[in-house]
Parts: structure tokens; C-alpha cells; sequence
């Protein structure tokens, strides 16, 4: 302990002083909180009712922050997300086990894509909208050096950030890969779920496998307790989009 609380400065130093991880705290520190909740084994299905199960996630150095909403379509409600030079998200107040409910389900549509967005630059990291898997961070499977590094970052922050993300996102363009990484950081791996305007204006509805795509994206396992976050961000680009969920569901098939 002695030698631990000697080095933690320097250690809290490094840890902060890396861009890249460092905005991954910023992006995702407050997600970290719904997956102290009770783990549904039975995954769930959202229908935006309300936004009463969703706590809001906001960013200290971003003033401008997305409007989240719900409105009736045909009897339905749906999600509104509203970005203009801004960002932030909404958080799901409960957590679920990836190896049990592994499958995601969601319809979205979307007003536009960002001229300026890029999926590879910083400059470019905006979205109309993007449907995050968020993974807590697992001290017990931890390794050594990595048990140091959270520790630093618990006492840095006052709590344990996230393990890692996957982020289903509406493409700006059209890359080839399917998957790539955030271009702030690698704990952050983006799978390019559609791209470009050709399908701007229309419902879809998504069925994706996440964990079989955090294989693919990690190369390794995910610690089992999940959660999911939705965001529309423009602060980037300095555009601005709206964005429409339906519903989204947590399942086993």
C-alpha cells in the first residue's frame, strides 16, 4: 500500500494525460452508474413511452447539450434526439448479462448525415445518432496493471469508468470496414451499422448479435454485465440532425 500510494500521483497523471483515454472517461463515466443496478437476465424492450427509465448524460466541457424527447407516431411513442453543435446522451437505468441476452434490436431513422463527419478523424466524430453497448469494468478479471490504472481513475474521477463500448452508429460515410475503431480510442469500437444518406429519412430496424460483434471488434471476451446509452452529438462538425428510435430490445434470439 505504501508503494501504491506513493506512485498514485504519477500514475493518475499518466492516466489523465492521455488524450485518448481520457475523453473515453469523459464520454462514458457517468454510464458506469446504471450498471450497479440489478442485472436482467430476461433482457427488456423499450417502447419510449416515456424517458422515465433513462437518466441524462452530459459532458463538463461541452455547454450545448442534445434535446431528448418523446412524440407520437401512429399511436407510437418515439424517441426524438435533437443535436445542433451539441452533444450528450440518455442512459438506460438497468443492466443486462451479454452471454445471456446477447441480440439488439432497435428501429431508427434519421434526418440527415454531417458533411463534415468522419468516422476516422477526431474532427469528424459526430452522429445524428449512435446506440451504445457499454461494458462495466470487472476488477476481479482484471490484470495487475490494469487493476492500477482503474484505481487511479476511481480515485482521479470517483468512480470506475466503463471496460469498453461498442457504438452502433449511423455512418456519415462509406467506409468498407464494418468495424473500426473510435478515433479518440481503441477502448471504444465502432461498428458502422449503416452509412451514408441513401437510406436518410426511412425506418429500419437493426438486429445485431453484440457479442459476437465484441469478438470481433476486441478480439476476446466481454465482461458479462452490459448496459445501453443512446446519443446525438454535433459539437464537432457543428451541424446539426435529429434522430428517431422506435424502440430497442434485449434479448436471447
Amino acid at each position: 500500500m505504501t508503494g501504491w500510494k506513493r506512485n498514485r500521483r504519477h500514475i493518475i497523471r499518466a492516466i489523465a494525460g492521455s488524450a485518448a483515454l481520457t475523453l473515453t472517461i469523459l464520454a462514458l463515466l457517468f454510464i458506469a452508474a446504471p450498471l450497479n443496478a440489478q442485472i436482467m437476465d430476461q433482457g427488456f424492450r423499450e417502447e419510449f413511452e416515456s424517458l422515465d427509465n433513462w437518466k441524462p448524460l452530459t459532458f463538463p466541457k461541452i455547454p450545448l447539450h442534445s434535446i431528448y424527447s418523446i412524440q407520437k407516431e401512429g399511436g407510437k411513442g418515439v424517441l426524438v434526439a435533437r443535436s445542433d453543435r451539441s452533444a450528450s446522451g440518455i442512459i438506460y437505468n438497468r443492466s443486462f448479462n451479454i452471454y445471456k441476452t446477447p441480440v439488439v434490436k432497435w428501429k431508427w431513422k434519421v434526418s440527415n448525415i454531417f458533411q463534415k463527419g468522419d468516422e476516422k478523424k477526431k474532427s469528424g466524430d459526430d452522429y445524428p445518432l449512435r446506440v451504445y453497448v457499454v461494458f462495466k469494468y470487472d476488477p476481479q478479471k482484471a490484470g495487475t496493471f490494469e487493476q492500477a490504472q482503474y484505481k487511479a481513475l476511481k480515485l482521479f474521477y470517483g468512480a470506475y469508468p466503463p471496460h469498453s463500448s461498442l457504438n452502433y452508429i449511423w455512418a456519415n460515410k462509406k467506409y468498407p470496414e464494418r468495424i473500426l475503431p473510435n478515433p479518440f480510442t481503441a477502448k471504444t469500437q465502432m461498428v458502422l451499422q449503416q452509412k451514408g444518406a441513401e437510406r436518410v429519412g426511412t425506418w429500419i430496424e437493426e438486429k445485431v448479435n453484440a457479442l459476437e460483434d465484441y469478438r470481433r471488434a476486441f478480439g476476446v471476451d466481454p465482461p458479462m454485465e452490459a448496459s445501453i446509452a443512446v446519443m446525438s452529438d454535433a459539437d464537432n462538425t457543428g451541424e446539426k440532425a435529429t434522430g428517431y428510435l422506435e424502440y430497442i430490445e434485449v434479448t436471447d434470439r
